[in-house]
């Protein structure tokens, strides 16, 4: 059976859209901790981690995914990158204490799920980064001392200012994108990546 591995959370229902404009019986699921679900046409989607996508799509447990940039750029995951799909817009973003100064840091601490990216883009910036990796609520790190800033996702801020953060500069934009494993590719129709 062949399958597209979906990002759980936010570009989930916009990806479903997607797949429903496609002729897919895409819905959300219903139960709250499904990982399958039927697509129709012969086609199964996985919910999935934004970071088991390009895994599971690499290795040959989905044919498709659709995960965020920011997560093809940092795995470097060996797939074909078909498309940007126009949804799941945001920013990787420096963001900073509001109330504390760190631009003479040197090396400047940062807090990221995104080390290789965080390097590259502050490197590039003229930063000398310290990154430190950490997987979850990241806007933590600077209050507790464990970094001077973060580089994290940003789409409205509201959870870097709820964390008396603010975002300083945007070092990359990000959308949705649709990927395909190697080997599946010569046998998909064209209409995946096609408009």
């Amino acid at each position: 059976m062949p399958r597209i591995a979906l990002t759980k959370g936010r570009i989930l229902e916009p990806a479903l859209d997607w797949l429903a404009r496609r002729g897919f019986a895409a819905r959300a699921p219903e139960a709250d901790r499904a990982l399958r679900l039927p697509l129709g046409n012969g086609w199964e989607a996985l919910l999935l981690k934004p970071a088991d996508v390009p895994t599971f799509v690499q290795n040959g447990a989905a044919d498709l995914g659709i995960v965020g940039s920011d997560t093809l750029e940092e795995d470097q995951s060996d797939v074909y990158d078909l498309r940007a799909l126009g949804f799941g817009a945001c920013r990787l973003s420096l963001a900073a204490p509001v109330d504390k100064d760190w631009h003479g840091a040197s090396p400047l601490r940062v807090a990221t799920k995104y080390p290789r990216l965080t390097r590259q883009l502050l490197g590039a910036a003229g930063f000398i980064p310290r990154v430190i990796r950490v997987t979850s609520s990241v806007e933590l790190a600077p209050a507790l001392g464990l970094s001077d800033v973060i580089v994290d996702l940003v789409d409205t801020g509201r959870t870097l200012a709820a964390n008396g953060l603010r975002e300083e500069r945007a070092l990359a934009s990000i959308e949705a994108h649709l990927i395909a494993n190697r080997r599946s590719y010569r046998f998909l129709d064209s209409r995946w990546w096609d408009g």
